[in-house]
């Protein structure tokens, strides 16, 4: 099911889309969030109409690739903004808080409900080490400040009473890269942050923002040039229709030609086989893999003791860069993908123009009134092989490596499927000490890509619909490997 923020962010995309389409964009832009939140209209958001009005307007200022610190004037008009995005460059920069929409959550405390019954036994009391609860009126109380957060009392309690009240946005990011500031409000560190994504999805007021890049894809489409979109493994099932048809409707929306990235994917796996076999020849007691964008900046920021062993293969993402350069040398390249951190990953490779998720795209169609699955069917040239496109689950790569793997080498896969913070700090430990496998496929999204953040359908739906297109295709070529 679809949450309110998806919708809302859905529909600006779309106005913002349509507006452009009908090259009205400076036109138009301004009367979005009147027109989103008229004055005798639906149920507000937040506690009235200006504010929602302000949540919209900071969120147009993202959908442009723009963030609220990029704000001067409060009364700079969103075409201004408009203009600006059209004119810039795609910026190193990816994600925006909106100080005004964040909730300054308190603290991530303990609290004791009213099912506290204040029983005679008061498990809670004598499991406090710190002695934080005491009781008032026959109810539990907990001292703030003595409490230390062990959730013993939580554990202990017979009725269930005492509850973890989280802050959602800092709970869900695995590197401590989200902080209030000295307002209470939260900040992302940039120099922690892994670009995951597992904070856009969590908060719950929807106060952080990606910096799209639609605007840019868009103006690319409207220019007349060469644009080629690079399709990642992980949007079988993304949408309504079969692959032929999803070539088909991107065909119309504009983009000159389209190429799979699981061809890429077939190079990585190909690649990471000959690297990971040469390693072990050499005595290195392990490799890890670098498909992962997320899962790179986390061992270039945290976990500096696995960069020796981290594979030095290309992601499917870079050889289709390449190979969409080689073949179309003036096109502009739009990676299409459902990560976060794949935008840094792109503006770093020199490859990739620019890039969008499932969610954006699903925003080209509707302003352009394109049904997919009502798409005529396109002949593809190579149609995927089965270990590419399972790329895009979790063990998929470890799979492909798998089944390319010379018999004569000894190959133990380990797979670590999304992690959080106290698995990133023990992983390097884990893998130095227990030796739990030789290749260790990492994926920092629980499933694999196919749940990272600019995803459309649910991860369980959408791997059965990779797995299913998968049983269809042909293996890798092993006389490829060498």
């Amino acid at each position: 099911m679809e949450s309110s923020l998806v919708k809302i962010r859905r529909e600006i995309y779309v106005r913002i889309a349509e507006a452009f389409f009908e090259n009205k964009l400076n036109e138009k832009i301004d009367r979005i969030p009147l027109e989103m939140r008229p004055k005798n209209g639906s149920e507000l958001s937040r506690c009235c109409i200006y504010k929602d009005r302000e949540m919209i307007k900071y969120r147009i200022m993202a959908a442009l690739g723009l963030g609220v610190e990029d704000e001067e004037d409060e009364l700079t008009p969103l075409s201004e903004y408009a203009k600006e995005a059209l004119n810039s460059h795609v910026k190193d920069s990816y994600l925006t808080i909106f100080s005004d929409l964040c909730s300054a959550c308190i603290k991530t405390h303990y609290h004791v409900t009213d099912g506290c019954r204040g029983c005679v036994a008061r498990p809670c009391t004598t499991s406090c080490a710190k002695e934080a609860i005491s009781f008032i009126n026959g109810k539990a109380i907990i001292n703030s400040d003595s409490c230390v957060g062990c959730g013993k009392c939580m554990t202990v309690c017979p009725y269930r009473s005492i509850i973890r009240v989280p802050i959602p946005c800092e709970e869900s990011c695995p590197t401590g890269a989200i902080t209030k500031d000295q307002s209470g409000k939260e900040e992302i560190d940039d120099n922690k942050c892994i670009l995951c994504g597992k904070c856009l999805q969590a908060c719950p007021f929807g106060a952080i923002a990606e910096r799209s890049q639609l605007i840019k894809v868009l103006q690319a489409l409207s220019e007349g040039e060469p644009v080629v979109a690079l399709i990642a493994p992980s949007i079988a099932g993304q949408f309504s229709g079969s692959m032929e048809q999803l070539h088909s409707a991107l065909m119309k929306l504009g983009f000159s030609s389209v190429l799979e990235v699981a061809h890429g994917a077939e190079q990585t796996a190909i690649e990471e086989t000959n690297e990971f076999q040469e390693r072990m020849v050499n005595g290195q007691q392990f490799m890890t893999s670098s498909c992962c964008s997320a899962y790179v900046l986390a061992v270039n920021k945290h976990i500096v003791k696995l960069q020796p062993y981290v594979s030095n293969t290309p992601s499917p993402m870079i050889f289709a860069g390449r190979n969409a350069r080689e073949k179309y040398p003036t096109a502009k390249t739009v990676f299409i993908g459902p990560c976060l951190a794949k935008r840094s990953e792109a503006f770093n490779s020199g490859y990739i123009d620019y890039t969008l998720t499932f969610v954006e795209l699903d925003s080209l169609f509707i302003s352009k009134g394109i049904n997919v699955g009502e798409c005529e069917a396109v002949e593809l040239m190579k149609p995927a092989t089965k270990e590419s496109l399972l790329f895009a689950v979790s063990g998929g790569v470890a799979g492909a490596v798998g089944y390319c793997i010379n018999p004569n080498i000894n190959f133990r896969p380990y797979i670590v499927n999304g992690y959080n913070r106290r698995e990133l700090k023990q992983l390097p430990g884990k893998l130095i000490n227990q030796k739990p496998g030789n290749f260790i496929e990492v994926m920092t999204c629980e499933g694999g890509c196919i749940a990272g953040p600019g995803t459309i359908v649910n991860s369980n739906n959408a791997a059965r619909s990779v797995e299913r297109l998968a049983e269809k295709a042909d293996s890798i070529f092993k006389a490829e490997i060498g």
